[in-house]
């Protein structure tokens, strides 16, 4: 890579070696705390300062991407600069470029170089159930298992996790901001063995993070909405600052599509919230909920833009035409797709709905639980596999890729112009151990500090 200022790209690596590489790696056991999340996943110096609680300060040495450097048509590389970010009551104030004049008298720390990413957000993750920050256990064999089945065995589980899931939920955020993720979605189970629990619990972990984390809730009717007939504790949740309602594969759980998906949209109408669904259905009856649910939100213009559809299965089984057709249709309607870039045998047709115009953004699912092991709470991890999934291994593609992480907002738009970060912008980003997006994309950087309107959440900064 080459830079707008001095460098090798051997004296860059020499620099940021001084950076540990363990939040590539760390965050995966179910035993690990709060704390020993936040350390393990520091990659800063051990010089470094773990608290900024100045309302205006300066942050040196931020490298920014500048624009991209082409051989002809081909973006081949990405220049960056080393600014310095003045931050002033939770908003940058103004970026001071080399040889800028800067403001005499604030406190000043040190970024070292490290590239300024902004926010992750994960958009889909079950805070308030988790094996997390309790002993390694991975989940019961599956095979032959249907959703009844686990809906069953959580039956048994959820009083063995509500004692301690506050706890935990706050182990969970600790992670996730660890990786750079200040912004979340959290469904949260409405059930009848945990009542409303799940629910109080997770509100108290949220109150106190209140100031170092954002968080949406959606009540989410886990064991099925007519199923475990719920529609009144759905609606107590609705006044309980819950944002989305929730539902779950109408046809496989509630055995009534139609039905099932009209009294999630009536509870929605009902108390002006959004709606985020479940929806793993593959068959012919998971593609007949999602044309249902466009139907629903065309006939109701208040739902427009306040629908979500989580995993959406069964857009896998369209045929090119029909996938054209669908994405049209939730593109027009505003309605958006959850996805967690899953690699298997369904390949979700994310780049064909992205480019209809439909919203897509991704989420941690679970973390580690009775449903899967494998959750890291690194939402450039998801760039990552999306990349990967989608062939996205070019300067240019890599660097796109970042998208699905942080809802959009990428550094440089696709003419190479900087999108962000602007005077006036939020101070919400994370520094990484990287010479540009699309490496820290393809490398799955490591992150060495976060800020979240202003605030250092995880990490550490250096002393100036």
């Amino acid at each position: 890579m080459q830079h707008a200022i001095s460098q090798s790209r051997r004296a860059f690596l020499s620099r940021t070696g001084q950076f540990t590489t363990a939040a590539a790696v760390a965050g995966l056991t179910g035993g690990m705390s709060r704390k020993a999340a936040a350390q393990t996943t520091d990659c800063a110096p051990e010089s470094a300062v773990t608290a900024v609680k100045d309302s205006h300060y300066l942050l040196a040495d931020v490298r920014l991407e500048e624009g991209f450097e082409r051989d002809g048509d081909v973006v081949i590389a990405t220049r960056t600069a080393l600014h310095t970010l003045e931050i002033k009551d939770g908003k940058i104030a103004a970026l001071h470029g080399a040889g800028a004049t800067l403001p005499t008298g604030l406190p000043t720390y040190q970024a070292n170089g490290q590239l300024a990413l902004p926010t992750m957000r994960d958009m889909h993750i079950h805070l308030d159930k988790t094996f997390y920050g309790g002993p390694w256990q991975a989940p019961r064999p599956r095979q032959g298992k249907t959703i009844m089945d686990m809906i069953a065995l959580e039956e048994k589980l959820l009083p063995q996790l509500l004692p301690t899931s506050v706890e935990r939920a706050e182990g969970l955020i600790a992670l996730l901001q660890s990786k750079g993720s200040t912004v979340a979605r959290s469904h949260c189970n409405i059930d009848p063995v945990s009542g409303l629990k799940s629910l109080e619990h997770l509100k108290l972990a949220l109150e106190k993070h209140k100031d170092d984390f954002v968080c949406e809730i959606v009540a989410f009717p886990q064991h099925g909405l007519l199923h475990s007939k719920v529609d009144g504790l759905m609606r107590e949740a609705m006044q309980m600052g819950v944002e989305y309602v929730g539902g779950l594969d109408p046809t496989n759980v509630d055995g009534a599509m139609e039905k099932s998906l009209d009294a999630m949209f009536q509870i929605a109408l009902d108390t002006g919230k959004g709606v985020d669904i479940h929806l793993h259905e593959t068959s012919p009856a998971g593609v007949a909920a999602v044309n249902y649910m466009i139907d629903t939100v065309e006939k109701n213009p208040a739902l427009k833009g306040k629908v979500t559809i989580s995993h959406a299965f069964a857009l896998t089984t369209l045929t090119p035409e029909q996938l054209e057709e669908t994405a049209a249709r939730l593109a027009a309607n505003g309605m958006t797709i959850a996805s967690t870039v899953p690699i298997g045998g369904l390949m979700m047709p994310l780049p064909q709905l992205s480019k209809a115009g439909v919203f897509v953004m991704t989420g941690t699912d679970s973390v580690i639980d009775h449903w899967s092991p494998f959750g890291s709470g690194d939402m450039l991890e998801k760039a990552y596999l999306y990349a990967q999934l989608y062939r996205g291994s070019d300067e240019f593609h890599l660097s796109r890729s970042l998208a699905i992480s942080t809802g959009g907002i990428l550094p440089l738009d696709n003419d190479g112009n900087r999108a962000w970060p602007k005077a006036g912008d939020e101070a919400g980003f994370t520094l990484a151990a990287a010479s540009c997006s699309a490496e820290a994309v393809a490398r799955v950087a490591p992150r060495g500090a976060t800020f979240h309107k202003g605030r250092l959440v995880a990490g550490g900064v250096g002393k100036a």
